[in-house]
């Protein structure tokens, strides 16, 4: 089983930066990618980005292509993403996700919720004046 605890959000004004982080735990004999997806009131969730376990592919969704950044810290079990140039729009419940893969080069994919094995609880994220 694997336990994921996401931080880093809060309240921002438009344009501004945030890092969130989701700490991974617990034992798994498998490989797994790791998403970020987010759902906003009254909105379906949506994927947003993902990372491979190697770290080596990586995967963002058209609407945020450019501004978010995904990465890994294997030695510390976290995967972050990087939320540059805010807009109201942003404004979200954001949880990460672990896709349990076949192989460890396995590369990222899926922006899926229905793929995902195991979930966060959520950071929320506020984009506001």
């Amino acid at each position: 089983q694997l336990q994921l605890v996401e931080s880093g959000g809060g309240l921002v004004q438009p344009g501004g930066s945030l890092r969130l982080s989701c700490a991974v735990s617990g034992f798994s004999r498998n490989y797994y990618a790791i998403g970020w997806f987010r759902q906003a009131p009254g909105k379906e969730r949506e994927g947003v980005s993902c990372i491979s376990y190697s770290g080596d592919s990586t995967n963002y969704a058209d609407s945020v292509l450019g501004r978010f950044t995904i990465s890994r810290d294997s030695a510390k079990n976290t995967v972050y993403l990087q939320i540059n140039s805010l807009k109201p729009e942003d404004t979200a419940e954001y949880y990460c996700a672990a896709d349990v893969v076949p192989f460890r080069s396995s590369p990222c994919v899926s922006l899926s919720p229905g793929d995902m094995d195991y979930w966060g609880k959520g950071t929320l994220v506020t984009v506001s004046s």
